[in-house]
């Protein structure tokens, strides 16, 4: 699995190991929205075999939209269109993702990737759950 936390200037990201147990911040991609960009992220799904990847939506703390989150949703869109339908991409709730990881601060990840990883294991963890309950 592959998160993503969306910016425009740059596109924090983290992975999961392969038992979606941990996630780990890797490199941020610059400028992720531009054809260099979508470039950059279809060769990272391509060369660590991700089979599913997470975008943060920015959800306002009431949990309505805002300009911010209509461009995660855009670029969502476009990520979409630029793997193919082989790779799904799927929006999930960020809220408090970036404050948590500037507590986490760490001299060598971006706190961009860190928000990535804490926005992964949200996830992993929330799936594993409905999972549980389906079994």
């Amino acid at each position: 699995m592959l998160a993503l936390d969306y910016g425009s200037a740059r596109c924090g990201c983290a992975l999961s190991d392969p038992t979606g147990t941990l996630a780990s911040p890797i490199e941020p991609v610059l400028r992720p929205a531009t054809k260099a960009g979508l470039r950059a992220l279809r060769e990272l799904v391509a060369e660590r075999a991700v089979d599913r990847v997470v975008v943060g939506l920015p959800l306002s703390l009431s949990g309505a939209d805002s300009a911010q989150t209509r461009e995660a949703r855009a670029f969502a869109d476009r990520l979409r269109s630029a793997l193919g339908p082989g790779v799904p991409v799927e929006l999930f709730d960020e809220r408090f993702t970036t404050a948590i990881a500037a507590r986490s601060g760490s001299d060598r990840t971006s706190e961009d990737s860190r928000a990535a990883a804490v926005l992964l294991d949200d996830w992993l963890a929330r799936h594993a759950h409905e999972h549980a309950e389906r079994a």
